[in-house]
């Protein structure tokens, strides 16, 4: 709660106010019974005309001033809990943005998503019903309970027993509901994250044909889900009968004990009226009560899951800001017996990895679907931290790297190519904020993207659909390693982000970086063996393990590995 806490007190007035004007419109109410109770004893008993229409003024004003009351209340509320619910979705997503590949991996997109979302409107829902309820369902219950023993004591004692029995109904209930609605939460995790690989995946799926399968499989987890909806429904749904049966057998006990008492003479059978307006009263305050008891217990399990994710620490530290003084002036990156095990995985995907990569030089990542080529070049960024082992950045140990020092040092070009919605041009000063549109075009160019720009209507100005949905996958591929290149970094890394490319886009592209200055080092991941034959040192990857490094030409001669996959790509004997 301390989360919740910490943002609404910015919100201290309107969370005072809500409550406070619910109150003062609570005790408005409490006079209708009253009102009306003279209007049956008096106005009508005397037939007095006059006196009525008094009173049903007084009834007209109390209404006005009532509802008054009511709107000023849930706009405050409103206020409070909307404005809360912002600062804690901002908080989070925050929170995540910080938090490492292994943290993210480990909780899920589809559960974090679930948490920036419906638990975030959940604890707002919560909140707004708390501020306007708290007080005012206490008030009227007890206030309408105190005013009973002002009309008659002997009556009012059926209040006395009718309320505790309907509290512990409540809160039986809501103490029995309260932790499924937080495995409903988690069952609503597994439906959306089937739901995200589906439509992530959906080429694959139907590619296979495998819809009936997906489908069943979205029933059953769906099918589970409603299965526990339904009996915490079923359960919930017992609140408002019971408490009505325990409510309209108090009415009852009034009437009979009123009608006993008027024919003694000791009650008028307007104070009767009153005593089963309150009692009225007291079973629309409990409803709402246990309405907004059912919705916390939701907003609170939300909450929880909430403070999960807020609770779990960055794994990785990094470093202050530090000079560059202690640079290496020739080595770019040396890995000392690497290995990597991945957050619940039991075997490690990389194994004693070392080698050194000078600056200007270009590496060539090799091997395998499943050998860790990937897993190898995310250590470069410090996307993962290693199990074992020491990564160098330019001489300097990678943990004792600033974050925005790594990350303007290290260029990055992903095997999924991911534009965002906006403009070419602003997708591309992700690399750069302050580039130029000469520095632009030279990326561009460089990435053999500048002629397809160039033949869009807007250029540099065209529009991007989320996720680059309007360009072909190689363009997608163009422009971020034209990103990449805007950025201008020290290392780059293109992490098989040439695989749409045709063979005379790849080997231009190829042409095209090796004109760079011999300041940057490229590290090339790719399984086509004709992208790196020209590479300075190719890293030959299998199971996990550097199999052996070195020219292409070397490579030919002694690594069977390697041998094998360039064979496989082309005729035995013939020359490429």
């Amino acid at each position: 709660m301390k989360y919740l806490l910490n943002h609404l007190k910015q919100y201290k007035k309107e969370s005072i106010l809500a409550p406070l004007f619910k109150m003062l419109e609570a005790f408005f109410d409490l006079f209708v019974p009253v009102v009306v109770a003279n209007i049956i004893n008096v106005g009508i008993g005397n037939q007095d005309r006059n006196y009525i229409l008094t009173r049903c003024g007084i009834l007209v004003l109390l209404a006005i001033v009532g509802i008054s009351c009511s709107f000023t209340a849930q706009y405050f509320a409103a206020k409070a809990s909307v404005g809360c619910a912002a600062g804690l979705r901002h908080t989070l997503f925050s929170h995540i943005q910080t938090l490492g590949y292994s943290e993210i991996d480990t909780m899920g997109t589809s559960t974090l998503i679930t948490r920036m979302t419906s638990d975030i409107n959940q604890v707002q829902n919560g909140l707004n019903m708390f501020l306007r309820l708290f007080l005012r369902s206490p008030f009227i219950v007890f206030g309408a309970m105190i005013m009973a023993f002002t009309i008659n004591v002997k009556i009012a004692v059926v209040f006395l027993v009718a309320i505790p029995v309907l509290s512990v109904i409540i809160f039986g209930i809501m103490k029995i509901t309260s932790p499924q609605y937080k495995m409903i939460q988690g069952r609503l995790d597994k439906v959306l994250g089937i739901t995200r690989e589906n439509l992530t995946g959906v080429r694959v799926v139907r590619a296979f044909g495998k819809e009936r399968t997906e489908a069943e499989r979205f029933e059953a987890a769906n099918g589970l889900l409603n299965t526990m909806q339904l009996h915490v429904g079923h359960i919930s749904g017992l609140m408002n009968p019971l408490t009505y049966v325990v409510v309209n057998l108090a009415i009852i006990a009034i009437l009979n004990m009123g009608a006993v008492s008027i024919n003694n003479g000791t009650l008028l059978s307007g104070d009767v009226v009153a005593l089963v307006n309150y009692m009225s009263q007291i079973l629309v305050e409990l409803v709402k009560l246990a309405n907004t008891i059912v919705l916390l217990s939701k907003a609170l399990a939300s909450m929880n899951r909430i403070r999960g994710v807020l609770d779990t620490e960055p794994s990785m530290e990094f470093a202050q800001e530090s000079s560059r003084e202690d640079l290496s002036e020739n080595e770019a990156v040396a890995f000392q017996n690497v290995s990597l095990t991945y957050s619940g995985a039991g075997e490690e995907s990389l194994s004693h990895i070392s080698f050194h990569a000078e600056k200007g030089q270009t590496i060539g990542v090799i091997g395998g679907t499943g050998s860790g080529k990937s897993s190898l070049v995310n250590l470069i960024p410090r996307f993962y931290d290693a199990t074992s082992g020491e990564v160098y950045i330019m001489g300097r140990p990678i943990e004792k790297w600033g974050r925005e020092e790594l990350r303007s040092t290290v260029g990055v070009v992903m095997q999924k190519a991911q534009l965002f919605a906006g403009t070419i041009r602003s997708n591309l000063l992700w690399g750069n904020p302050e580039a130029s549109d000469e520095e632009i075009w030279k990326a561009l160019e460089l990435a053999q993207a500048a002629e397809f720009v160039k033949s869009k209507p807007r250029g540099l100005d065209e529009r991007v659909d989320q996720g680059g949905r309007n360009f072909s996958g190689g363009q997608k591929q163009r422009l971020t390693i034209a990103r990449a290149l805007v950025k201008q970094p020290k290392i780059l890394i293109l992490d098989d982000s040439a695989s749409a490319l045709d063979f005379a886009t790849d080997a231009a592209l190829r042409k095209a970086l090796s004109t760079l200055s011999g300041e940057m080092t490229v590290f090339i991941v790719s399984q086509r063996a004709s992208s790196l034959k020209h590479a300075d040192r190719i890293l030959v990857l299998e199971d996990g393990e550097i199999a052996d490094q070195g020219t292409h030409e070397e490579l030919l001669t002694r690594c069977d590995v390697y041998r094998e996959i360039y064979e496989s790509q082309f005729k035995k004997g013939e020359v490429h």
